[in-house]
Formats: structure tokens, sequence, C-alpha cells
């Protein structure tokens, strides 16, 4: 129940970040506000890090896992989403995110061996129709304001974040450390976006206020992945995902409040109910 509770903060976490990513748009294009949020939260894990590792227990075999999760995880999803959530706006991007878990339970099933149960998958169903009913605006599609191309963006996220999860997953059955993953994850990806803005000419175009939303959105990403990890090293990856997937649930909430961006109807409120209805198929499986 601790894992339950830890991914559930995890999507929290996620859904502010994403609702203050899209305010941080009006200001900044998306590789400049990856080149402050990344950077900003691995500054937080560096400064942390003398209180809540233990350098004696570091394992090889783990720290490259961390590594090689870093040259995608958060940098590649990072730009991703914020280009996605620029072209689309928060809840279609959000949405499409939440094939994550569907990636993450396959990459699971064949390289860790999980096999979730009936019940699970079927949470996992539930969850995912639940989530797309709540947040897809009837006639997206046909009567879109951005290019059908931009589709690929938060579905390769999606793929990028089924693939690690269980990746981390195995680094922490080596090395059970959560904020260690967390860290080492996000100083690769901070060197790999601070070369790939800086070649780009991406960091001229910071601004203050720019800044200081994407400083936020970092704080509140680099806070879900280090609880995603924690939820990870305690529960299946076939929990943990799906979970973590209803963070579109909250921007919703979130979205209505700071930015109005989502009217809620009876199509909304079926949402929620196949949604939660989701996660106590899966919870009871």
């Amino acid at each position: 129940m601790t894992s339950v509770v830890i991914a559930l903060a995890s999507a929290v976490c996620f859904a502010l970040a994403l609702i203050l990513a899209q305010v941080g748009l009006r200001h900044m294009p998306p590789l400049a506000g990856a080149a402050v949020s990344v950077p900003t939260a691995t500054a937080l894990f560096w400064l942390a890090a003398p209180f809540t590792i233990d350098v004696a227990a570091v394992d090889g075999g783990a720290v490259a896992i961390f590594a090689a999760v870093g040259l995608l995880f958060p940098a590649a999803v990072t730009v991703l989403t914020f280009a996605a959530n620029r072209h689309m706006g928060p809840t279609i991007a959000g949405t499409l995110g939440n094939f994550t878990p569907l990636f993450a339970v396959l990459v699971a099933f064949v390289a860790l061996g999980e096999r979730p149960g009936l019940a699970q998958l079927g949470g996992l169903a539930v969850i995912v129709a639940g989530v797309l009913l709540l947040s897809w605006p009837a006639g997206a599609l046909g009567a879109s304001r951005w290019p059908l191309w931009a589709l690929l963006l938060p579905l390769a996220a999606a793929a990028i974040r089924g693939a690690i999860q269980p990746a981390v997953k195995a680094g922490l059955a080596l090395w059970p450390a959560p904020f260690a993953a967390g860290l080492i994850g996000y100083s690769v990806s901070t060197i790999v976006l601070l070369a790939v803005a800086a070649r780009a000419g991406a960091l001229g175009g910071i601004t203050p206020r720019g800044a200081r939303l994407f400083a936020g959105v970092g704080l509140c990403n680099g806070m879900a992945v280090l609880l995603m990890y924690m939820a990870l090293a305690g529960g299946p990856v076939s929990l943990v995902s799906p979970l973590i997937a209803t963070y579109p649930l909250f921007t919703l909430v979130f979205g209505a409040v700071a930015i109005r961006a989502t009217p809620l109807g009876p199509r909304v409120v079926a949402g929620v109910v196949l949604s939660v209805a989701g996660v106590m198929l899966l919870l009871a499986g």
C-alpha cells in the first residue's frame, strides 16, 4: 500500500509540472525550458546527495543502468513533453502520455518476467480508457489547431517512459537507492540537454519569468521522478506505472483551476468514474 500512495503522489507532482510548463511555454520555447528545469532538479539532487546516498553501498551495474536511463530520461522526454504541450496543450499531451503503462507493462513482462493477472490487466485497460475519455476533447483530431504529426511527440515520450521504468526497476534490484537513481539519471540528462541547447542556440531564449516558471517545473518533475523510483523500488511495474498514469486526473483539476483548460461535463465525469474504477480493479488484482 505504501507504493500505491507514493505512486499517486508522483502523479500529483507530474500534473503540477505539466500545468506550470504550459504557463512557462508562453515565455520560453521547449528546449530553453528544458535547459532550465532539468538542471534545477539536478542541482537539488546534488545538494541533498551527501545526506541521502550511502557511498559504501554503490553498485557499478546499477550506476551504469541509471546513467543509460539518463541519456533519454528525463532529457528526451522533457523536450518531447514540452513540445507536445506547446503544440497540443496539457490535456491532450497528458492524455497521450497515458499510453506509458502499456509500454511499461510489456517491457516488464519481456525483460523482468512480471506477469500481471487478468484483474491487473483489466484495471490497466480501464484506467487508460477512463483517462482518454475524460481528457480527450470531442472532435480533437478533426478540428484540431495542431498538425497530426504532433501526435508523435507525446507517444514517443510515453514509449521512452514505459521502457525506462523496467530498466530502473532492474537497477534498483542491484542497488535499492531511488535517490541515487534520480541523481545519476538527472546528472547525465543535464549534460545532454545543455550540450544540445547550447549547440542549437536555445540558451539565448531563456527569459527571467520563463526561467522562474521552469525552475518550478524542475522541482515538481524532480520530486515526481524520485517518488516514482521509490514506488518502483517497493512495487511491481504493473502496479506502479498505471497509478502514475492517472496524472491527467490531477492535471484536469489543476488546469481547470489555474488556466481553465478543460470544462467539466458528463464525459469528464464518466472518465473520472472509469479511471477510479480501474484503480480499484488494479489494486484488487
